[in-house]
């Protein structure tokens, strides 16, 4: 690939669900090249289930090499967005990156599908990716390398990618939406707008707290898209917007043919569940390892 990629040192990144899981390895990746990272998340408190808080990733992230600011902000509420922003704006002095990675997640059937979970999918996965990208873009447009970056699917109509969980599946195609309308809006800007998404089932403690441990030796680590977030967010955004990647496609483009040393467990890398929870019904897969 014959192109030029800048690192992302003094760039400052504001990036939803950090605290853990995809949104702190990208931070974490982003660090090492000594990036700014928003920490904009609701966890400041230990949760009973889940490891880290905003404060435990923004020691993580500082140790790596970046500076962190950590952030209370449930994306539901644009007035915790417009507060993180304007601290961050005050402390970094501006925003050049935003990762839209924070989601709700339940993948029940329409008939099991309880309306409040309904609502809060759609509240935090399509109008949290709207209310973070509007409020930011102010920043953006100042940027001199300016990305938005959507963890959401490629759109698609095969039955299967909706028949397990329609609502879910509902309110990650919002994400998938805002990637392809703010991409032509914001391209006279210089703003890139893309979307990535797993080929693979990666494990995280969302995942975890669904599956148990069981998923665990059929899945990528998270450094599979932090890795290949880190490869899109280098580039020149004036050169590519509006484009919907996966994970170790974008890596294979950049030259990393090894995708063993992703596996959770090497020694299963050929059983690695296929395309994340969204193709093929994964759950039925999933259920199989209770037996």
């Amino acid at each position: 690939m014959k192109e030029n990629f800048i690192k992302l040192t003094g760039k400052t990144l504001f990036i939803t669900g950090a605290s853990r899981g995809i949104g702190k390895a990208i931070a974490l990746k982003a660090a090492k090249d000594g990036a700014n990272v928003v920490i904009a998340s609701k966890t400041a408190e230990p949760h009973p289930k889940l490891d880290g808080t905003i404060f435990t990733a923004a020691h993580e992230i500082e140790k790596a090499g970046g500076k962190a600011l950590p952030c209370v902000v449930d994306v539901q509420n644009q007035e915790q967005v417009k507060s993180a922003i304007a601290l961050a704006v005050k402390e970094f002095g501006g925003i050049d990156i935003v990762i839209n990675n924070a989601s709700a997640i339940n993948l029940t059937s329409v008939e099991k599908t309880d309306m409040k979970r309904y609502d809060l999918m759609q509240q935090i996965n399509a109008r949290g990716t709207f209310i973070v990208s509007k409020e930011c873009l102010p920043y953006l447009k100042k940027s001199d390398h300016a990305h938005i970056l959507n963890l959401a699917p490629p759109f698609g109509t095969d039955p299967r990618w909706f028949q397990y969980h329609t609502a879910y599946t509902i309110a990650k195609f919002g994400m998938s939406m805002c990637t392809l309308g703010m991409a032509n809006e914001f391209k006279r800007y210089n703003i890139a707008v893309n979307a990535l998404w797993p080929r693979k089932l990666v494990f995280t403690a969302a995942v975890a707290a669904l599956t148990g441990q069981k998923s665990f030796d059929v899945a990528r680590k998270p450094e599979v898209m932090s890795d290949a977030a880190y490869v899109i967010l280098s580039r020149d955004p004036k050169a590519f917007t509006g484009n919907f990647y996966i994970d170790d496609d974008v890596l294979r483009a950049y030259g990393v043919t090894d995708m063993k040393q992703y596996a959770c467990n090497p020694d299963n890398e050929d059983k690695i569940l296929d395309l994340d929870t969204w193709v093929d019904g994964i759950i039925a897969k999933l259920k199989k390892y209770d037996n």
